[in-house]
Formats: C-alpha cells, structure tokens, sequence
C-alpha cells in the first residue's frame, strides 16, 4: 500500500516560503494493499490493560448508543479525557506555572451536551474528529475523475466539517493501549462508499497518545477504495487560563507563516496566498490575539500557509502570560485554520456550568487547505486505492515563569 503522507514544515523558522511542488503528496511506495475494514475493537466496558487508559459510562447517544469515556494519564499528571462519540476530546488538565492543574478545553460534562438542540445549532464542534473533509468545499460539490460529486450542504450553500453527519456525530471503535510513548486511544471507522456523497468506502484509524513529555499526540491514517478528497483534523477549542480568564483575547499567539488564503464572504479561499506582512494577520512573532482582532471583519478564522512543507515542524506556539502555561503545535500539515471562537455567543453551558461567550476559546487546526476539491493549484487532497494518508499532529504543553 502506497504511503500518502500529509506534508509540512520542518523547522521553527519562520523564514522561506511554500511551494507547490514540494507540498504534493510524497512519492509512492510499494506494500501490500487491504482496503479491508478494521476489526471491531473488544467491548469499551471492558477493563483496560495495565498502564492503559481507564474507561466510564458517558451517556447514551439520541440513537440508544452507549459511549465511554477513556482518560489518558502520564506520569506527571496530566489527564486527557476522550469519548468515541466523535472521537471528542472532552478534558485535557494540564500544569500552570503554580503546579496546579487545570482543565484547558472547551467541552461538556457528558455525550448530550454534544447533542442538544442549542449545540447542533451553533455547530462548534468542541474537541471533535472531523472528516470525511474538514473545512469548507463550495457550493457542495467537486468534480474528481470527471465525475461530479454533490454533498450535503450545511453551511449555507457550503460544505463544512463533512457535512450534515460527520465524523464528529459518529460512534468510533475504541481500543485503549499503551506504547513506549505513553497510554493510547485507538479509534477507528468505516465511512462508507457515499456517505454525507463522498465517494469510495473510507477506513480510518486515529491514535491518540498521552506522551512521557506531556504532549497529546494525534495520528491519522486512512485508506481507500475509490478516489476521494480527504482532509482530517481536530477541532478542540483551547483556552491556557480557563477558569482564569474568560476568553482567549491575552493568549500570545506565534504563527509560522508568511501567507495566508483570503477568503470570500462564505469563508471560501478565493486562490490568493496574500503575505502576512503588514496585515493584523502576522504572526510571524508573537502577539496577543486581541491586539488586532478588531481589523479582521469577524474575527480571525482563517488558513495560515505554513512556510514548509516536509516532515513534522512547529507550526504554531502560544502563551498565555496569568497562568504561564504555554503550548506548541507541531504538525505534518501544509496548513494551520487559526479560529478565534467569534460564533460562542454565551448559549451553551459546558463543564461545570461554564458560560461559552465569545472568544472563549481558539482553535488551531492542522490541515490541508480549505476548498481544495475545486483548487488545483493548492495541495492535493485526494486519496487513491492503494495509497495510505498519514499525518501527524502534536500539541505539547508547558510553562513559562
């Protein structure tokens, strides 16, 4: 099976620039092929092996489904909750500068605060997989192999996130683990030839790994019978100082990459990689996320084009100065969707009866390019029978005195 692995940036610099042929996919390499479905994992209320993650009860989805929860801890104490409903990162506690840990994601106390009326709504995706494409395709539709395709549109005339049923709505296959890196999650899927109008039966594994170095690592990998666009992510909303501030405006913010897309009024890129330079977009060194915010009509919401595109590099760092934990994005991705929370409006009441205004929190998604289906000149997204994606993402926390 051929390896298709997610390209990116390999260094911290902020200098160079992207080019398109060095963001294709990498060259082909021979294995033997499956395409078959991943095997059901064992019953989720089963008791995890030794050094493994633990698992409870975490409601019943609108269907009837039982879904567990399953906590990653390492040796420093930082816990990682994760339910397979939609492969949703619930909490993630982690250190401030004091030792005192503290929770620093956006969620809710069980699965039907992921399913009431008023989320559904909002649409925030807190803390979910996201697939079969993450961000917008316009106008719903792609033409690939000369056939035209035609998704469900859920975002006005737009694709977004994968559409109506995502992988973020989904029940996964769960299997708790450990490897030399730390405790695992192991989840997987079968999106079939189809659905939400991709086409081709999709299988998908994620790993999430708590490591010895307290970093939440994400590994995707995916394969497929019939050609088709896919882009996978992570949508967990960060905030550094939950329960410490109330949004995310004083987070300093470091972004490697000299361009952008700009977009349309439907957040569509319109093909223009404008330079960061001079704009309230540059964030080649640090700035408060507030400090310009007022200059992007609607908040930052955006696809940073990061600066290379080979191996696994730093694409973004963040410190947030009251509690002084800090947090670096690493990733194999050509892409960075920098979202500022500009849609909480203060109608969900997450952990503990948080209040969710706006701004409450940001999210940093590693990706491929937003529309790229109907962009021949961004980066391919498209997975063939016989090819493997792969990507990597890590987000490691620590503190600055």
């Amino acid at each position: 099976m051929t390896k298709f692995n997610r390209v990116a940036l390999v260094t911290t610099s902020v200098a160079g620039l992207l080019t398109f042929a060095g963001c294709q996919q990498s060259a082909p390499t021979d294995q033997t092929a499956t395409g078959s479905t991943p095997a059901a994992t064992s019953d989720a209320t089963q008791a995890a092996p030794a050094g493994a993650p633990t698992s409870a009860s975490f409601g019943k989805t609108q269907d009837g489904a039982e879904v567990q929860l399953y906590t990653l801890t390492n040796a420093h104490g930082l816990k990682v909750s994760i339910t397979n409903y939609g492969g949703t990162i619930t909490s993630l506690m982690v250190p401030d500068n004091s030792g005192k840990l503290g929770d620093v994601v956006l969620g809710f106390d069980n699965v039907s605060g992921y399913q009431s009326p008023e989320f559904l709504k909002s649409g925030p995706y807190f803390g979910a997989l996201i697939g079969r494409y993450g961000n917008r395709i316009r106008g719903g539709k792609f033409t690939l192999e000369g056939k035209e395709y035609t998704l469900a549109k859920n975002n006005g005339e737009n694709t977004l996130h994968g559409g109506k049923k995502g992988f973020d709505k989904v029940v996964w296959q769960a299997q708790p683990g450990s490897s030399a890196e730390g405790q695992t999650l192991t989840l997987t899927y079968l999106s079939k030839d189809g659905e939400e109008g991709y086409p081709g039966n999709l299988n998908v594994t994620v790993v999430y790994t708590l490591t010895a170095d307290d970093a939440l690592k994400i590994s995707y990998s995916a394969t497929t019978d019939k050609a088709t666009p896919v882009n996978l992510t992570n949508h967990a909303y960060f905030n550094l100082g939950l329960g410490q501030t109330k949004d995310v405006l004083g987070h300093e913010v470091t972004i490697a990459a000299d361009r952008y897309n700009v977009v349309d009024a439907g957040l569509i890129p319109t093909g223009e990689l404008r330079p960061v330079k001079g704009t309230p977009f540059d964030f080649t060194t640090p700035h408060p996320i507030g400090e310009r915010i007022g200059q992007v009509p609607g908040g930052y919401d955006h696809n940073w084009i990061l600066n290379q595109a080979s191996g696994l590099h730093t694409a973004a760092t963040v410190h947030e100065p009251t509690t002084g934990r800090t947090m670096t994005v690493q990733t194999t991705e050509p892409g960075l969707q920098f979202y500022t929370g500009n849609f909480l409006d203060g109608t969900l009441k997450g952990k503990g009866g948080t209040v969710y205004g706006k701004h409450a929190g940001f999210c940093m998604e590693t990706q491929h390019f937003p529309d790229s289906p109907n962009q021949p000149k961004f980066p391919t997204t498209i997975l063939k029978p016989g090819q493997t994606l792969q990507s990597t993402t890590i987000y490691t926390f620590g503190v600055k005195q």
